[in-house]
């Protein structure tokens, strides 16, 4: 049986986490940003990466296990190459500024290549191929995850030794569409996903777990307990393993801070490391042409007639957008677990807040 849920405010909600992220000790700026992508998250229908993190953002922060006073340093910075280790700071501060300098870089050279690692989790990581799509820049990113256990099994295998490990291509808008955005865990499904299947009392879809013993499961509890037991599995079985290893090479290797390997140090907060590249169409020919192609193209993908009428074909980046204008008029809908916990962190800091 699922939980009851209520709406929330997006404003509301976004200060109450910012008040609860500074009273643990960040910075405001850091705490706007985190914020606002959390509920950003939460508006675009991710809430596996929106509020319900805070309670482990806050544990983070209060255990020291973020660094609060953060100065990310460049390692590499060219014409087109940036390399940041962020200095264990926040994630969506650190990230948003490293989209700005390479889409910079971008626009005067045609491309860019950025790295961050040493970074607290960057959280919705569509957000930042929004950012350069905002920018009139197509852009691909890939993410690996450190400092915690795995959480994905490799394909053929019984245990986890991967991260979720996201994959994001985004692609500016057109005159007659929105930007084209491709976000996606390389695991079956994320495990923030599993986590609000848990406190909603509900079942995940099958083929997506496995349990401790390495069998198939429906039941994510085990999979949201502090110690966590079983794996989630990876998207299309050989293709998601793959990517999710492309991932660790490309952010883990090329960013600098180490793969997911025991041999890098696990210190019990998530980290993750992100391989950037951004592109300004104008260097690759005529973007009006560009535009109409990418029409035509979505105008024959969307023409296929559906197998459910009640389920056309979508353009990636419409469900969230459409999901964006339902909360923003509606609010955000939160199980009451999930404020339980939100309102426990607020009383553990000593701050009246509520929700």
């Amino acid at each position: 049986m699922s939980m009851p849920e209520r709406r929330l405010e997006p404003a509301a909600l976004r200060t109450f986490i910012a008040t609860a992220l500074v009273g643990a000790g960040a910075r405001q700026t850091d705490a706007d940003a985190v914020a606002t992508h959390l509920v950003d998250a939460n508006l675009k229908g991710h809430d596996s990466h929106g509020a319900g993190r805070l309670p482990a953002y806050v544990d983070h922060a209060r255990r020291e296990l973020i660094n609060l006073q953060a100065s990310p340093r460049e390692l590499t910075d060219t014409a087109v190459l940036i390399r940041v280790d962020a200095d264990g700071g926040w994630g969506a501060p650190a990230a948003y500024a490293l989209i700005d300098r390479a889409a910079a870089k971008a626009r005067a050279h045609g491309l860019a290549a950025a790295t961050i690692g040493n970074v607290h989790h960057l959280g919705r990581i569509g957000a930042y191929g929004e950012q350069a799509a905002a920018a009139g820049l197509v852009s691909m990113h890939f993410v690996n995850m450190t400092g915690e256990p795995p959480v994905v099994a490799p394909y053929r295998g019984s245990d986890a030794r991967f991260g979720t490990n996201p994959v994001c291509i985004s692609f500016p808008a057109t005159q007659r569409r929105p930007a084209f955005l491709l976000d996606m865990a390389t695991s079956q499904i994320a495990l923030g996903k599993v986590r609000v299947a848990a406190n909603k009392g509900l079942q995940v879809p099958a083929g997506s777990l496995i349990d401790r013993q390495g069998r198939p499961t429906t039941d994510p509890s085990g999979m949201a307990r502090a110690e966590m037991e079983g794996a989630l599995t990876p998207l299309g079985k050989h293709k998601g393993y793959g990517l999710a290893f492309a991932c660790e090479l490309l952010a883990g290797v090329l960013g600098g801070a180490g793969t997911i390997q025991p041999g890098n140090a696990r210190k019990g907060v998530l980290q993750n490391s992100m391989f950037s590249v951004l592109v300004d169409p104008a260097a690759f020919g005529d973007t009006d042409w560009m535009q109409a192609e990418t029409d035509a193209m979505a105008q024959y993908a969307l023409a296929s007639p559906p197998m459910d009428w009640d389920s056309p074909v979508l353009y990636p980046g419409d469900p969230e957008r459409a999901i964006a204008g339902k909360r923003a008029k509606e609010g955000i809908p939160l199980d009451e677990t999930t404020i339980g916990q939100l309102n426990a962190v607020a009383e553990s800091l000593g701050l009246a807040e509520r929700l």
